[in-house]
């Protein structure tokens, strides 16, 4: 049964905060909104939280999974950017945009491409997702919370604990927080490539 943490958007209480980070820490999966629309997330090195993604989306093992970081100098560590693409993507950060990068060694296999060994990565501009990573004092491996064969993510925290229930450890509601996923571009080759049209203003990378 999922933990239910009601959160306020402007001013997240720090009680609520920690408990969502020791689920986290123990292992949990979490289901949190962010700037785009709400996801699900584990810490990074858990490898039983990235099968129940898996699972609760169906997902194969193409599928490209984000780290969702608090800062730049966070990303730099777990990403390869080459100057051109570095001076591309701190001037859209934070925001709706998720990147396709080269993953460092930090990354763990299992969360990678399995041919490219590209991974996700991106900082969102969204007050409780900031608080949530500051306290973790490191990345959450995340996933839009978009289940199989439903056209739009859920996008009310009651309606995700109600129907996730018995797959999460914790529900962070903080409101509605849309229903548009982020704008993907991949610069794997080194070249700004759009693989999904979202909520991040395509024209910068066009």
């Amino acid at each position: 049964m999922a933990k239910y943490l009601d959160v306020h958007p402007v001013n997240p209480q720090k009680r609520a905060i920690d408990q969502a980070v020791r689920i986290l820490q123990e292992d949990g999966l979490i289901a949190y909104p962010t700037d785009s629309c709400y996801a699900l997330g584990c810490r990074l090195g858990n490898k039983d939280g990235i099968d129940r993604i898996r699972e609760i989306r169906k997902l194969d093992d193409k599928h490209h999974f984000t780290l969702m970081c608090e800062n730049f100098a966070q990303l730099g560590q777990f990403v390869v950017v080459d100057n051109a693409v570095f001076r591309a993507i701190k001037a859209s950060t934070p925001g709706n945009y998720t990147f396709i990068l080269p993953a460092t060694k930090e990354v763990p296999r299992r969360m990678m491409h399995p041919k490219k060994k590209t991974v996700g990565a991106r900082i969102p501009d969204h007050v409780v997702t900031q608080a949530l990573l500051e306290a973790m004092g490191e990345p959450l491996l995340t996933s839009t919370l978009l289940l199989p064969d439903e056209a739009e993510p859920l996008v009310q925290g009651w309606e995700i604990k109600e129907r996730l229930d018995h797959v999460l450890d914790a529900v962070i509601d903080s409101g509605e927080c849309g229903t548009t996923p982020t704008t993907v571009v991949d610069f794997s080759s080194g070249e700004a490539e759009i693989i999904r049209y979202g909520a991040g203003d395509p024209e910068r990378f066009e």
